[in-house]
């Protein structure tokens, strides 16, 4: 998949979920549900893996379950039961490897490819999980920001030794430029997000350069979503450690 492509899709789901600080909680479940399952039935496809509408709805189940159940969850510890529905999801993926008849021979990547994908769909309930917890856009916005700042540097036609370091200095640098406009936030929380979130972009770009294209349309948005749908988890986490 083309950068620039990536890079596109990226900022539009980063868009549609801080717009949700804005509507509120039902509108950041449902698109949080709804990116888990394009990401959901486009991962096998990315991965080329046998059973792909089996895994894909597994994986797609998996976060609109985590999401739904951030969502209703009540009290400070919303993220109670995600890693259940992470769970049952890899253990739906393993039984669907051991009972699968084709593939034999690539059953443990398949399996470990398809657990990957449940795991990062599982947590793209921490966006809802962050917008629960805090209540006020500063932080999310610090987070989409440096994440946006980081696909626009990655969509750079550069080699990967320097779009790499330079996407994540920039998500570090606009961290605390955000925080300055937009919240009350210190520097270095605001520093260390925009790092992190720089970082985990950074890898998968450099995952999507190393891997073939399939052509599947559906399969290369799955792949530009891989290092979205986390860093609500990440933003959450983030909030309970330094800031409360």
């Amino acid at each position: 998949m083309k950068s620039s492509a990536a890079g596109v899709v990226g900022i539009v789901a980063l868009a549609l979920v801080v717009q949700g600080h804005h509507v509120g909680i039902g509108y950041v479940v449902g698109v949080s549900a709804a990116l888990s399952v394009i990401f959901g039935f486009g991962w096998p496809h990315y991965l080329g893996i046998p059973a792909k509408k089996t895994l894909g709805t597994i994986i797609a189940l998996t976060g609109v379950g985590a999401s739904l159940s951030v969502g209703l969850a009540v009290g400070p510890d919303y993220l109670m039961w995600t890693p259940i529905y992470i769970a049952l999801g890899f253990g739906a993926i393993m039984v669907v490897q051991i009972i699968r008849g084709t593939g034999q021979k690539h059953r443990l990547e398949s399996t470990l490819g398809a657990g990957a994908g449940v795991i990062i769909a599982g947590f793209a309930c921490g966006w809802v999980a962050s917008l629960r917890y805090l209540g006020e856009p500063g932080l999310t916005l610090i987070v989409g920001i440096s994440a946006a700042v980081a696909l626009l540097a990655g969509m750079l036609p550069w080699p990967e030794r320097i779009v790499a370091p330079l996407t994540i200095a920039l998500a570090g640098l606009a961290g605390p430029l955000a925080a300055l406009i937009f919240s009350d936030v210190r520097i270095l929380p605001a520093m260390a997000l925009g790092v992190l979130a720089g970082a985990v972009i950074a890898a998968f770009h450099r995952l999507r350069t190393l891997s073939q294209p399939t052509g599947n349309w559906l399969s290369l948005i799955s792949a530009a979503l891989a290092p979205l749908l986390p860093l609500g988890s990440l933003l959450y986490f983030v909030e309970k450690l330094l800031l409360r």
